[in-house]
């Protein structure tokens, strides 16, 4: 899987929703940091993260 990474997460997630892919895990911490992970239109599963502020 392709792990890309954002300043916000919050953000890239509704543009994510936006541009019509399917959230398959909403937000969630992980050692390290916070992601999502989506299927995008052509069927590829992908995740995005971003670090922990602090």
């Amino acid at each position: 899987m392709i792990v890309l990474f954002a300043d916000d997460l919050e953000t890239t997630l509704a543009e994510v929703k936006e541009a019509g892919a399917k959230i398959i895990r909403d937000i969630y911490s992980f050692p390290g940091g916070r992601r999502f992970h989506f299927v995008d239109p052509n069927g590829n599963e992908l995740a995005i993260w971003a670090e922990v502020a602090g």
